[in-house]
């Protein structure tokens, strides 16, 4: 196992859900964490806030100084301009871990993959999405995978849909329930009798920490699928009435006849439509490479895992208290 101690880790996007959760992962493994920011930002422990833009090429150098690992989890939010930021903020990624001989993370989607490839997806499935956000996503692959022939190292951690108690704005905080007041309903995004893969974050972020922890073990350019939570339609509802302590909470389709009417005219709507192959058809992530690899997958209960996302949405009577929700850190051999 690699020692991270005293290594500096830059996180950009580590105000956001995914990024957050891997600063504060990381830290947990002994890393020196930085955050970039573009606007101030309440102090959090184990992460000093370093301010810069991610477009800007200068600012991302300046803040990746002595870094061994860049954590590339920006996003621009609700998809604004999102065609046009995302490569840029890459290549100023990839010109950082360069210059600092520095390993890239990323936190991988399933939006690469097109039908031909499902319901079973592994690492080695082929790339052909159909869809514009999809053909941008495998456009960084391509890039990150020519950085690692070059002599910068990549890894990449693929999952479904986030869910968690920091996450941000996913489909579980904006759709299945909403946010910040007792829970009244809840909607299934799904189709019925199809299985979608939500990816628990704290899980998520400690399984990359615990991947990095043994760096040694990596190739130049690493791809793993997390499995997460494999759940058919009203499984979530059902956890969701459970933790709640509600059995009859009425639970809902998701409207996507309104999100398909207006997408022409509101852009979020627009890309939520675009992805709606991802609901209706069954998606499994692989995960054999990972376990295989780690021997011990973070893996928190369902009910466990949706009252923290409740607790950290404002959707149960109990604040989230600190820690609660983020994945236990244990030893794994090998």
């Amino acid at each position: 196992m690699t020692s991270n101690q005293h290594c500096i880790a830059l996180v950009i996007g580590a105000a956001g859900g995914i990024g957050g959760e891997v600063a504060a992962a990381l830290a947990r493994h002994g890393w020196t964490v930085r955050g970039l920011t573009r606007r101030p930002m309440p102090a959090r422990a184990g992460l000093e806030w370093v301010s810069g833009d991610a477009m800007n090429a200068a600012d991302v150098a300046r803040a990746a100084q002595g870094a061994r690992l860049i954590v590339h989890a920006a996003n621009p939010p609700g998809y604004k301009n999102w065609g046009k930021l995302v490569l840029p903020m890459l290549d100023n990624t990839i010109a950082a871990a360069k210059a600092n001989r520095a390993r890239i993370l990323l936190p991988g989607t399933v939006y690469n993959f097109g039908l031909d490839v499902l319901p079973l997806v592994d690492e080695t499935a082929p790339q052909n999405p159909t869809t514009r956000k999809g053909k941008i996503r495998v456009e960084m692959e391509r890039r990150l995978k020519a950085a690692s022939a070059d002599g910068t190292p990549v890894v990449i951690v693929r999952a479904g849909d986030f869910f968690g108690p920091h996450a941000g704005n996913t489909w579980f905080g904006q759709a299945v329930v909403k946010p910040g007041g007792p829970v009244k309903a809840v909607t299934e995004p799904g189709t019925r009798g199809v299985a979608h893969a939500w990816a628990y974050l704290p899980d998520l972020a400690e399984t990359m920490a615990r991947v990095l922890d043994r760096s040694a073990s990596l190739g130049a350019f690493e791809m793993f699928h997390f499995g997460g939570h494999l759940l058919g339609w009203g499984e979530m509802a059902s956890s969701v009435r459970r933790v709640t302590g509600q059995p009859r909470l009425p639970v809902m389709s998701f409207p996507w006849w309104l999100i398909q009417a207006l997408s022409p005219v509101v852009p979020l709507f627009r890309e939520m439509a675009e992805m709606r192959y991802l609901w209706r058809e069954p998606l499994v992530l692989d995960d054999r490479k990972l376990r295989a690899f780690l021997g011990d997958v973070p893996h928190t209960p369902l009910d466990a895992a949706v009252a923290a996302s409740l607790r950290g949405l404002g959707c149960l009577d109990h604040p989230l208290p600190a820690g609660e929700g983020r994945a236990r850190r244990v030893a794994v051999g090998g």
